[in-house]
């Protein structure tokens, strides 16, 4: 059993990303001396993604690994204590609200704010991890302008896959949508504008088997594809591949606490970000199923501390 003493903060936030340091920096610069708690690697989904072309006041691309180190040295610089721990339970019902780590450590704090993110879901296969920032995304909007021109291919039969794939038609000169089923699950105002894109192609009944790709330099060059129904396999060239299958937030640890969609996405109270629970905020990712993006995410971490701040206040 760890032997630390209870530590107290006036803001626990709880996962790091661009909403857990922009929150961190707000908060550490009202001297609420906040306390972040981060796994095994911080930074969230931007650490995995290569070139940011989107974040604004850089005019070259810069690397998401980057971006994450520097917004975490400047939470540091400002007065934000760092641990690396997991946070494995929280009780938010008591006051002050308390959190246990996986290390043994407890923590109570006066408020929380949230900001543990949302992972995309993957089709796991080796080649697809191998690709990945390579020719591989999970997010058109981050990535699409990459490929103008190029063929690209997009997995999914959802809201999201066809809002990607009209998406893409703004760069590329083709797009693949392939879906294991014969009919898509999107809304059907959302299929109507799909079947209406001459650049669109829908690959029915189909699943992918494998990335296909070049080395040196490493990037994408096709899809072998398997027909679910014929078990026929054939090769696709495409330039690129979009994974669409969904997200999922990671709220796992606030089940049963805090009022969420059906998705398990937090919810939060207009134009805010606190949650059903007073004290509690939640930023970026974690609540955020529309725009998911550095900016927006960096700006509601911003409001969470904001809002923290003048909740500590009362």
């Amino acid at each position: 059993m760890n032997e630390n003493p209870t530590k107290h903060t006036k803001v626990l936030i709880i996962g790091s990303g661009p909403a857990g340091y922009t929150a961190a920096v707000y908060a550490a610069r009202a001297m609420l001396k906040p306390v972040l708690v981060h796994g095994m690697e911080p930074g969230g989904q931007l650490t995995t993604t290569t070139d940011v072309e989107n974040y604004p006041g850089f005019a070259e691309a810069i690397q998401g690994p980057w971006l994450m180190d520097q917004m975490k040295g400047q939470a540091k610089a400002v007065g934000t204590e760092m641990i690396e721990d997991h946070i494995s339970s929280v009780n938010l019902k008591s006051k002050p609200f308390e959190a246990v780590g996986e290390s043994g450590q407890k923590y109570t704090a006066d408020s929380i704010i949230i900001s543990t993110g949302a992972q995309a879901r993957w089709l796991n296969l080796n080649s697809e991890q191998e690709y990945r920032g390579y020719g591989v995304s999970a997010c058109a909007t981050c990535d699409g302008f990459f490929f103008k021109e190029k063929t690209v291919a997009v997995v999914g039969g959802g809201n999201a896959a066809v809002e990607e794939a009209i998406f893409l038609t703004k760069f590329a000169s083709k797009v693949k949508l392939i879906h294991r089923r014969d009919k898509l699950r999107a809304e059907k105002m959302l299929q109507k504008k799909l079947m209406e894109n001459k650049k669109i192609e829908i690959i029915w009944d189909s699943v992918i088997e494998d990335v296909i790709g070049n080395k040196e330099p490493k990037n994408v060059t096709g899809l072998k594809i398997k027909n679910v129904k014929s078990n026929k396999i054939q090769e696709l060239k495409v330039d690129g591949l979009f994974i669409a299958i969904g997200h999922d937030p990671a709220t796992q640890l606030f089940k049963n606490q805090i009022q969420m969609d059906k998705e398990g996405y937090l919810i939060t109270k207009a134009d805010s970000t606190e949650t059903n629970i007073p004290g509690v905020f939640a930023a970026g990712d974690v609540k955020d199923k529309v725009f998911r993006q550095a900016v927006t995410a960096a700006g509601m971490g911003c409001m969470a501390a904001l809002e923290a701040e003048k909740f500590l206040s009362k």
